[in-house]
């Protein structure tokens, strides 16, 4: 490592690796820190995306495909079964895989890569950010760069060390469990999504295949009801009855921050992308396709604004403000519409699920599913619109 970089990022998943390549290959010279030994491990990630949102930020490998998806299956909390087969196809991803080619991708645009690079804090100079104070391999450094972004995750310390408010309320946060299960019966196109206060209070089950005998079965729920009863504990039962005699080959747990986008991601000297700056889906608790559109934008305006010789906020706010256009309303609505899900009771749902059996499985679109269910329940109409004006 040298001392000194025009752009530092921190952290080595998809948006951090987006950001990095898109910065060097503006002309930047680009250090990315990761912590852990390697890139892509641990993965904690239930590693579905749409085909269309991942063609829209980088060129599918083949080789990152684990699954391809055709088709969904919803349960209600009393058992009813809704298929579903719209024109959009899923990918289940090997996250593994998939984050080491972006990395190299990375380097391959002229960044340094550096693993077991743990970030202790920024450096700064009169409230602007200079750099990072960092250990790699036993040895305290000290690197400067003139733009540090932060892709460190949900768990971001660097936000809060430039003075960002980056917390989110308990009961925003999504607590999540996931279990890879080998040696089990799913149907390889279809992923399953199950709902109900005694399956996922607050959230939702997924069963996401990774070929005929292996799934990635997790649950996300409120952190409110985390209090009451463990996320593994509603994780286990559910496994105990579906598949039982699974042989777990992984066990992951995390939270994932189902709000809007920061209202603030960048300061003088530092720009926030992915978890870190809450820019997943509210709703769904996607964020591959949203860091990487992030990181996109993030490199290419941190590149920018070095060779203009402005990182500040000024500056750095273009990034905030294409981010707005590019995914942040939707951001936004999703957040809005997880809201009044989010107050719909298990009778509800299965009077939901009632209402799209009525709708032929191949129209049966996510724009669809929102129309046939919520402009058939008055209720659902008055709690939109309250969210809305």
């Amino acid at each position: 490592m040298k001392d000194r970089y025009d752009v530092i990022v921190v952290g080595g998943g998809p948006g951090g690796a987006r950001a990095a390549k898109h910065a060097a290959e503006k002309g930047a010279s680009v250090l990315l820190l990761e912590k852990d030994r390697e890139i892509g491990i641990p993965v904690r990630c239930a590693e579905g995306v749409s085909e269309s949102g991942l063609r829209r930020v980088v060129e599918v490998k083949d080789r990152w495909i684990a699954q391809v998806i055709k088709g969904a299956r919803l349960v209600s909390p009393d058992g009813t079964v809704v298929e579903s087969y719209p024109d959009e196809v899923g990918f289940i991803l090997h996250r593994k895989l998939f984050d080491y080619d972006l990395a190299v991708a990375a380097s391959q645009a002229g960044t340094e890569v550096v693993t077991k690079a743990y970030v202790q804090g920024l450096t700064m100079d009169d409230g602007v950010v200079t750099g990072v104070r960092m250990t790699h391999m036993g040895r305290a450094r000290r690197i400067s760069g003139s733009v540090v972004i932060g892709a460190d995750g949900v768990e971001s310390r660097v936000g809060r060390w430039a003075g960002l408010e980056t917390r989110t309320p308990f009961g925003e946060v999504e607590t999540c469990v996931q279990m890879t299960l080998a040696g089990i019966d799913v149907d390889p196109e279809v992923v399953e999504l199950h709902f109900g206060r005694q399956i996922a209070p607050g959230g939702y089950l997924w069963i996401f295949p990774k070929g005929r005998r292996t799934a990635n079965v997790g649950l996300g729920i409120s952190g409110v009801y985390s209090r009451e009863k463990k996320p593994l504990i509603y994780l286990k039962e559910f496994v105990e009855r579906r598949f039982p005699g699974a042989s777990v080959l992984t066990m992951i747990a995390g939270g994932v921050p189902a709000v809007p986008t920061l209202k603030k991601i960048v300061t003088d000297g530092l720009m926030l992308v992915g978890d870190a700056a809450r820019q997943v889906d509210p709703l769904t608790g996607g964020g591959i396709v949203n860091a990487m559109l992030a990181g996109r934008i993030a490199g290419r305006v941190a590149a920018e604004a070095v060779q203009e010789g402005d990182v500040s906020t000024r500056r750095l706010s273009a990034y905030t403000k294409e981010w707005s256009k590019v995914d942040g309303k939707n951001n936004k609505i999703s957040y809005k519409i997880k809201k009044v899900v989010g107050r719909l009771s298990d009778e509800d749902l299965n009077r939901a699920a009632r209402v799209l059996l009525d709708v032929p499985p191949e129209k049966r679109t996510a724009l669809r599913v929102f129309k046939a269910v919520f402009l058939r329940h008055p209720k659902l109409i008055v709690e939109v619109s309250k969210l809305f004006v």
